[in-house]
């Protein structure tokens, strides 16, 4: 079968495995532990006390625990993904042996949570490393015993790029000829001439 939350593709295996074990919790508990894996989700911290009090009726060991956690957290990016509404969702996590109270409980958690989660999602894509400052120098050798020819001098560009997850600098390094840098100090001119005009 395809399902709506899954982007019209079969439900993954490992999903339909613990679908049965979230069955074993009360409903109330199932929206409180969604409320934690959206919290996670959000970029918060999963309170795991809570999470292991609130499966412990279930006698959840602690591969049950974060399996259930790995589960309902793909149930519900992958239905902000592809844009599931909460009736859908409902209905189709029923489909997959999913008890109704447990379904609506879910999908209320997510109901509240799906601006965010797409606010989320939206921040997170499409990320490029930002690029924090350019240092550069010229070299030009007047004699070398290695080089016959060193009439051209050669510009040393150094960027400091940060990464956008794990906020770390790295520095790099490339060495580029008079002529290159002159095609490249042009392109840039022609690019920032086309970000100024796009944005008047």
């Amino acid at each position: 079968m395809r399902f709506r939350f899954c982007g019209d593709l079969d439900c993954p295996d490992w999903v339909l495995a613990e679908i049965s074990i979230l069955s074993k919790l009360t409903s109330v508990k199932m929206k409180m532990l969604c409320i934690q894996v959206l919290k996670s989700m959000l970029g918060d911290q999963i309170d795991y006390d809570k999470v292991y009090k609130l499966t412990s009726d279930a006698k959840f060991e602690v591969g049950d625990v974060k399996a259930s956690i790995a589960a309902l957290t793909f149930i519900l990016s992958s239905a902000a993904k592809y844009d599931c509404e909460d009736e859908t969702l409902s209905s189709e996590l029923q489909q997959l042996g999913l008890p109704k109270e447990h379904a609506t409980s879910l999908c209320k958690s997510y109901s509240d949570a799906y601006h965010k989660l797409q606010a989320e999602f939206g921040n997170q894509s499409l990320r490029v490393s930002k690029l924090d400052s350019v240092q550069w120098r010229v070299d030009y050798i007047l004699s070398s015993s290695e080089l016959k020819d060193v009439s051209e001098p050669s510009v040393q560009i150094k960027l400091q790029m940060r990464n956008p997850d794990s906020k770390d600098a790295t520095p790099v390094v490339f060495t580029v000829s008079a002529s290159k840098f002159r095609i490249l100090m042009n392109e840039l001119r022609q690019a920032n001439s086309m970000m100024e005009n796009l944005a008047s």
